[in-house]
């Protein structure tokens, strides 16, 4: 017994030193950038993404949701493509899409709504990434830790792969830092919703640093079968074609909502399917001059207008408080919308969030989150050979081991 316990403590102590010397090849790739100094929004101009949009071509989605992949290794419990249809076509879904983990599904390839997704990232502490529009997987990861400089990297390899780079839930597992969000750039859309986790605070600081980060709400769910899992949070996308490019364009341009939906204890999805159809929605969100005025359906509870660092600009219960006028310092304005949840249930108090993409200044240029790091050549390749030292010493040790027990076995 003492001999086989040996011998399996030898070949997990090889295959930890041959997984570490993975990671150090891998780390040995990765370029070390200079981040700029963040720059707020500023011009005297405003950005609405909104602006010239009518009440019409509201389009439910949601873009995360795994099936049984991978022999059933990742989390899709025995989730269906067919179940998956049903469950949220019964919750009116326009756009139920299929995320697994490093696999492009083709099923409902021919629908209207088809868009290919999946989810990118197999390390620890979830940082991971939706690929919306996605031709290709990436299958390099950074799988123990990840710098600034290596998130970026990431970021940079998946943007050419991908018409929408988003960062999935950065907040879950502190997978992104607030200090992450304030120097990377290069994406497109922030996971802000998911059933797991919430992560405004993230959002509030690519915007606040003068990233445009468009929001994406997304249930997230593994198990078909759990209420608790299906209808949590949605995003509403403006595209009057129900097509995969259409949808794309909108999500891309800012022109979609994320919603928190209600969910009341213990519901069942017949509960769920009936709340459905009663979810308030967009009218209009515009600008008159300097002044933000919104318009929805549904019966308001609050309204908050949110803005630099996160700070809330107005608050306001009922429907009355929806507009906002801004001042020289507003450099963006998001717009929160709670409503009062009391149709089809007997409770009256919050219930369905929605949350607003951000009004902010811009000179008339169209604003564009490109990528604004830069390599630094001399600090990559002093990276580089300290992992190469580091390397050769990982593979002596592996070499000193070995020799060590040839010489005790003769």
């Amino acid at each position: 017994m003492k001999k086989i316990a040996g011998r399996l403590f030898r070949w997990l102590v090889y295959f930890t030193l041959l997984f570490l010397g993975f990671e150090l090849i891998l780390c040995f790739w990765a370029p070390v950038y200079d981040f700029p100094e963040p720059e707020p929004f500023s011009g005297d101009k405003f950005f609405n993404p909104y602006q010239s949009l009518d009440s019409s071509g509201w389009r439910k989605s949601n873009f995360h949701f795994h099936v049984k992949e991978w022999w059933g290794l990742t989390a899709g419990r025995n989730n269906t493509p067919q179940e998956l249809y049903r469950v949220y076509k019964r919750m009116n879904y326009d756009a139920p899409e299929i995320s697994n983990y490093q696999s492009i599904s083709t099923l409902f390839k021919d629908s209207a709504f088809y868009v290919p997704v999946y989810e990118h990232g197999f390390g620890i502490r979830k940082k991971h990434q939706m690929l919306i529009g996605a031709r290709e997987v990436l299958w390099l990861d950074y799988s123990l830790v990840q710098s600034l400089s290596q998130k970026q990297h990431i970021l940079n390899l998946l943007r050419p792969q991908s018409d929408i780079v988003a960062i999935a839930h950065p907040d879950w597992e502190g997978g992104y830092s607030l200090r992450d969000m304030k120097y990377l750039s290069n994406y497109d859309m922030l996971e802000v919703l998911d059933n797991n986790w919430r992560s405004i605070p993230q959002w509030d600081a690519a915007l606040s640093s003068g990233h445009i980060a468009w929001i994406l709400a997304d249930d997230d769910a593994h198990n078909i079968e759990d209420p608790y899992q299906i209808q949590r949070c949605a995003t509403y996308i403006h595209s009057p074609l129900l097509r995969g490019d259409s949808m794309i364009r909108s999500l891309k341009s800012g022109r979609a909502y994320g919603v928190e939906i209600y969910m009341g204890n213990n519901w069942s999805f017949e509960q769920k399917a009936g709340w459905a159809r009663n979810i308030p929605h967009i009218r209009s969100v515009r600008m008159m001059g300097d002044t933000l005025k919104v318009s929805v359906s549904g019966e308001v509870f609050k309204v908050m207008f949110i803005g630099q660092d996160g700070r809330i600009r107005k608050s306001v219960y009922g429907a009355c408080g929806l507009w906002y006028k801004f001042v020289p310092e507003d450099t963006y304005i998001r717009t929160e919308i709670t409503f009062i949840a009391h149709h089809t249930h007997p409770t009256i108090g919050p219930g369905d969030i929605i949350y607003l993409n951000p009004v902010l200044r811009y000179s008339g240029k169209l604003p564009v989150n490109d990528l604004k790091a830069e390599i630094n050549w001399p600090r990559t390749w002093i990276f580089r050979l300290m992992t190469f030292g580091s390397l050769i010493a990982l593979l002596w040790t592996i070499w000193r081991i070995g020799k060590n027990r040839k010489s005790k076995l003769s």
